[in-house]
């Protein structure tokens, strides 16, 4: 009679064991569904109810990582590497750990925590395990600088990787094309307006020479005409106005003219570039 009620105590367990597996697989693939569908909120509810029922933490992994995702279309980064790290956390090996740790890397990408990405990254690299991933990992260093806006280093990084592949002579080209900010202002000290010429703005350049040089005559025929004080007044209130002026432009444009370099080619990036982004 005992071993009786035990099989059937056995036999009522394993079916409700599998009716709850069943249910799972049922829940998972609707919240894979609408992460398909891209309703991320609506996918972000089901897969929390997924962990919720899931006791037995089969689908963990899959479902903290799928709302990382969620978040991360959705612009919330803090979220998204919250839940980026429990994913690591419940990874069923390395290369689903190294997939979590580069997608936590990828959103400080994003949000422009560049100093955190790059040491996320410098930890991983000296992980022996992920010595085989040492390309990926390369790879998106070269982001990292990118979004830093060293171009450079980040031509250097993915020369390392492919040197005649697109990024790398994209990040050349950016870092060949901006202009240095110090000698704008520097040749804008012997020559006023020619920094701004060096950075673009040759009209703006030319009329603040135009008036450097206007001011200057006023100020020495002034003096010349024993105006003594009304080359003071010219020299102090004008012509020195208009070489600081000059100065300050040179420097404005020349960051500007930077920026707007670095821009073109991240709305390339965005919008043409086919390979992985973060």
């Amino acid at each position: 009679m005992k071993i009786k009620l035990f099989l059937i105590s056995l036999f009522i367990i394993l079916v409700v064991r599998i009716h709850a597996q069943d249910y799972l697989s049922l829940q998972k693939n609707y919240a894979d569904r609408l992460f398909k569908n891209q309703l991320y909120f609506d996918a972000i509810t089901e897969y929390k109810r997924l962990i919720f029922f899931d006791s037995t933490y089969i689908y963990h992994y899959r479902a903290y990582y799928r709302i990382g995702e969620c978040y991360k279309a959705g612009a919330k980064f803090d979220d998204a590497i919250q839940y980026f790290s429990l994913a690591d956390q419940n990874a069923p090996n390395d290369s689903a750990s190294f997939d979590c740790k580069t997608q936590i890397i990828r959103t400080n990408i994003l949000r422009k925590t560049v100093d955190r990405a790059l040491q996320l990254l410098d930890d991983l690299d000296k992980e022996s395990k992920f010595k085989n991933r040492s390309d990926e990992i390369t790879y998106w260093r070269g982001w990292a600088y990118m979004f830093a806006d060293d171009w450079y280093a980040a031509a250097r990084a993915f020369a390392k990787i492919d040197y005649n592949g697109e990024l790398r002579k994209l990040a050349d080209q950016t870092a060949k094309d901006k202009v240095s900010v110090t000698f704008a202002k520097v040749i804008s000290y012997i020559l006023p307006g020619a920094g701004a010429i060096y950075s673009g703005k040759i009209l703006s350049g030319l009329m603040s020479l135009a008036w450097n040089v206007a001011a200057g005559y006023w100020t020495i025929n002034a003096f010349v005409n024993n105006r003594v004080f009304d080359g003071l007044v010219v020299g102090e209130l004008v012509w020195l106005r208009f070489y600081r002026g000059s100065i300050e432009n040179a420097g404005d444009f020349a960051v500007q003219k930077n920026i707007d370099i670095a821009n073109k080619s991240l709305r390339y990036l965005q919008n043409e570039y086919k390979g992985l982004k973060p």
